[in-house]
C-alpha cells in the first residue's frame, strides 16, 4: 500500500496520543499514516468558558475544514467533543474501545481529614471527623454539567472556571487554592497524568461519549474509511450513539447540563440519563434497561420521557435564559 494516510491531529498532548493510537492501528494493519497537526479554536482561547464560545464543534472545526480542504485524510476526536450532526460531506468512519467514562476529582488544599482520602465520592465523614458535605469547599471546571451536578449535591461549594488543556489544567490547579477541580478521567489516565490525589466520582453521570475516540474522514474516500473500519469497535460505537441521540433529541450541548451513559452487558444494554438547571437545584432523571437489539432507538425515547416527567420545565428554563 503506497498511499499514506495523513491523519489530523490537535497538538494537545491528550490529541496527540489519541491519534498516534490511531496511527499504530492503522500500521498494525498494513496502512501507512503520518501525524498532520491543526491548531484548534478551543486550544488558542484559553480564558473564555466553553458556554461562551460558539460551542458546538469548538474543538472539531478546524480539523472538519482541514479534511474538506483535503489537507488530512482523517481526523481523530474525543467523541464527546464532536457534534451530534456532522458537517455535510464528512462521515464516521470507527468508533474505537471505550476506555473509563467516569469524572474524577483531583484535589488540592482539602482541610485536614486524617490520613484518609477526602470524602467526595461518597461524602462519608473522614476519619478526623470532617465531612465534604458541610464544607464550603472550591471545585474548579469549566463544565457546566459538572458544575451542575456538583452543585446539585454540595449547594454550599463555589465553583470556578479552569479552562486549557489536561497539562494547563492540573498547574492551574497546582498553583491555585482551589480545593479542587474534575476532569474525565480517560483523559489523564491516557498520558499518565492521574495524580494519586484523586477520586472517581462514581455518582456523577458522564457527558454523552465520554471516554470514546472517534475517526473522521470525507465521505467520498472509501479507502480511508475501510482502512478504519478494520478496528471499529461495535459496542462502543452503538452505546455512544444511544447517549448522542439522547443529547441531540434534548437539543442539548455544551452549555446544557446534559448526561447519558449506555452500557451492554450480554444480551441487554442500560441507560442512564439526566437533565439538571445551570445552578443544579432542578433535577430530572430517567433510566432504562432494554434488550440490546431492541435498543436503537432507546436515546430519543429516553429523552421524549424525560422531557414529560419534568426535563422540559429544565429544559425551557435553560433556553430562556433564567
Amino acid at each position: 500500500m503506497n498511499k499514506v494516510i495523513r491523519i489530523g491531529t490537535r497538538e494537545s498532548q491528550l490529541a496527540v496520543w489519541q491519534a498516534t493510537q490511531v496511527k499504530d492501528l492503522l500500521t498494525k494493519h498494513g496502512f501507512s499514516a503520518e501525524l498532520v497537526y491543526i491548531k484548534s479554536e478551543g486550544d488558542i482561547d484559553l480564558k473564555t468558558p466553553l458556554y461562551e464560545m460558539g460551542v458546538q464543534g469548538i474543538f472539531t472545526r478546524s480539523l472538519d475544514i482541514a479534511l474538506l480542504n483535503e489537507r488530512i485524510d482523517i481526523a481523530v476526536h474525543s467523541l464527546k467533543d464532536v457534534p451530534t450532526q456532522l458537517p455535510n460531506g464528512i462521515v464516521t468512519a470507527a468508533v474505537l474501545q471505550r476506555a473509563s467514562y467516569k469524572d474524577l476529582l483531583v484535589y488540592n488544599n482539602m482541610p485536614e481529614a486524617g490520613n484518609q482520602q477526602p470524602a467526595i465520592g461518597n461524602a462519608q465523614t473522614t476519619g478526623s471527623g470532617f465531612t465534604i458535605d458541610h464544607s464550603p469547599l472550591t471545585i474548579a471546571t469549566s463544565s457546566i454539567r459538572r458544575k451542575a451536578q456538583w452543585l446539585n449535591r454540595y449547594p454550599n461549594h463555589t465553583i470556578e472556571n479552569l479552562r486549557g488543556n489536561v497539562n494547563t489544567r492540573l498547574q492551574k490547579l497546582a498553583d491555585s487554592h482551589w480545593n479542587g477541580a474534575i476532569f474525565a478521567a480517560a483523559g489523564l489516565e491516557r498520558i499518565g497524568l492521574r495524580p494519586a490525589a484523586s477520586i472517581e466520582l462514581d455518582w456523577m453521570l458522564p457527558a454523552p461519549a465520554q471516554g470514546a475516540i472517534t475517526v473522521v474522514c470525507r465521505s467520498n474516500d472509501q479507502f480511508a474509511f475501510e482502512a478504519c473500519q478494520l478496528f471499529h469497535d461495535a459496542n462502543t460505537a452503538l452505546c455512544t450513539s444511544i447517549e448522542r441521540d439522547f443529547l441531540r433529541a434534548l437539543l442539548g450541548g455544551c452549555s446544557t447540563p446534559i448526561s447519558a451513559l449506555a452500557a451492554i452487558t450480554g444480551d441487554q444494554l442500560h441507560f442512564q440519563g439526566n437533565i439538571l438547571s445551570l445552578d443544579g437545584t432542578q433535577k430530572a432523571t430517567i433510566e432504562k434497561t432494554i434488550a440490546v437489539n431492541n435498543s436503537n432507538n432507546l436515546g430519543v425515547n429516553a429523552a421524549k420521557e424525560l422531557l414529560e416527567n419534568g426535563g422540559q420545565v429544565i429544559a425551557d428554563q435553560i433556553r430562556n435564559g433564567k
